[in-house]
């Protein structure tokens, strides 16, 4: 649910997120995302960390084409649509009370001989994690999802099982509280964990983590 109520009188820079829809231009497509604020908070907005985000990937830092991604708390999945319409074959993911306005946006802003790229999934962390192929991905994106402390655990334990040790984790970041950087003190303990992008106006950084050997492996 949404950290801030929802309210007519809601503070100026909050009101985008009053928006029924916020527009894009990424990978050369027109993208409009539908919010909803009102209903679902926090999860149905797009935020500066998904923006920044999309415009590394754009980059070409890291090579989407022919990778199998996920999205972790996709939101309105503007990540995991750009994703795919860089060349990735991508599952989004995000709790069930999402899944509606998640699937809607794929549907919308894919064309149809994409469409088949994307799988929108039900996930709550450190939940259900059999039914996704341990260690199965190339990519793991996760955009302004580290902010709620009882998350931090089943979160890594996600990441761990989705990650094989050539996985590429991208995080993006607004480093709110000192809580956040907990986290990223608990990332380290099981991955390897570099800054490759600060974006200064929106606040915005960019982690990539990559899993650390176990120990039976050193």
């Amino acid at each position: 649910m949404a950290l801030v109520p929802y309210t007519n009188n809601s503070l100026p820079v909050l009101a985008k997120f009053h928006n029924s829809s916020a527009q894009f231009n990424f990978a050369n497509h027109q993208l409009r995302l539908a919010q909803d604020w009102k209903k679902l908070g926090v999860a149905a907005v797009v935020w500066d960390a998904a923006v920044v985000m999309c415009m590394y990937l754009e980059l070409g830092q890291v090579e989407l084409k022919g990778k199998v991604a996920i999205e972790l708390g996709a939101g309105t999945g503007l990540v995991g649509i750009v994703a795919a319409l860089l060349g990735a074959t991508v599952t989004i993911t995000d709790r069930e009370p999402t899944l509606q306005l998640l699937s809607a946006n794929v549907k919308a802003n894919l064309p149809a001989d994409r469409q088949g790229s994307v799988l929108v999934s039900e996930l709550t962390w450190g939940e259900g994690l059999e039914h996704y192929p341990a260690g199965g991905f190339d990519l793991v994106l996760g955009a302004d999802i580290v902010y709620l402390e009882d998350t931090f655990v089943p979160l890594l334990r996600t990441m761990e099982h989705l990650c094989s040790d050539t996985t590429v984790v991208l995080l993006a970041c607004k480093i709110r509280y000192d809580r956040d950087n907990s986290f990223l003190s608990m990332l380290k303990q099981r991955f390897r964990v570099e800054e490759v992008h600060y974006e200064s106006q929106r606040d915005i950084h960019i982690y990539k983590a990559v899993k650390l050997p176990s120990r039976r492996d050193l």
